[in-house]
């Protein structure tokens, strides 16, 4: 298979993270699946944007809205195939080998959770998100989303609004996303900051508004209270 994958990474001054988020990606130009890197940047301070231009990523910018940087970068992403993933983010060895066997099958997938973090909660934490992944075929941002243009396109992509934009990509999808076997591992930093019991219920709280019909701006304003 010729390189078909355009990596789209949303960020705002994610320089602290995004140096392990790329660095998990050479195994995909290696392994000859990559084609090309897209940074989603929505007004970094920081050096992110100078990041991602010593590594050789293509940079599209405007307003800061997770669903809207997300929306950008697939709107200039050339792939046969889309990977989104968040600055925070790192791909697990591997991750190629069983992306391009996902590719070769179709639909839509995402990874495995795991945080940077040891303990029960970060373990507890995880399971619950990759359980409501597997039944509900609902995973967030962060454990990446693997999706065919085809699929991605006729779904009409993430929607522009600042929170739950993954989720209403999932629904528009129906729920058709498989759970890869390997997990990511993702940032523990918020949850360590605000208490691991109080930002999974807080999280699961958005979530259930959302689904209850709750205005994602809304939604967006409670979850930067912190």
């Amino acid at each position: 298979m010729r390189a078909a994958l355009s990596v789209v990474i949303p960020t705002l001054n994610a320089g602290h993270a995004l140096p392990d988020c790329l660095a998990a990606l050479f195994e995909g130009v290696r392994a000859g699946l990559i084609r090309e890197v897209i940074l989603s940047d929505g007004g970094s301070t920081d050096d992110t944007c100078a990041m991602a231009e010593a590594a050789g990523a293509l940079i599209v910018t405007g307003a800061p809205s997770r669903g809207g940087q997300l929306r950008r970068g697939a709107g200039v992403a050339r792939g046969e195939w889309l990977l989104f993933l968040h600055a925070d983010t790192v791909l697990p060895e591997g991750w190629a080998e069983v992306a391009r066997a996902h590719m070769a099958r179709g639909g839509a997938a995402a990874f495995r959770l795991s945080f940077d973090a040891g303990g029960l909660a970060p373990r507890l934490v995880a399971g619950w998100a990759n359980l409501r992944s597997g039944l509900f075929g609902l995973p967030y941002g962060d454990q990446g989303l693997l999706i065919s243009r085809v699929d991605h396109d006729r779904a009409d992509g993430y929607a522009d609004i600042p929170l739950m934009e993954d989720v209403a990509l999932a629904r528009a999808l129906k729920g058709r996303i498989t759970l890869l076997p390997l997990a990511v591992r993702t940032s523990a930093a918020r949850f360590e900051r605000e208490g691991w019991l109080w930002r999974g219920a807080r999280n699961l709280w958005l979530l259930l508004r959302y689904l209850c019909g709750a205005d994602p701006e809304r939604l967006a304003e409670r979850y930067r209270r912190r």
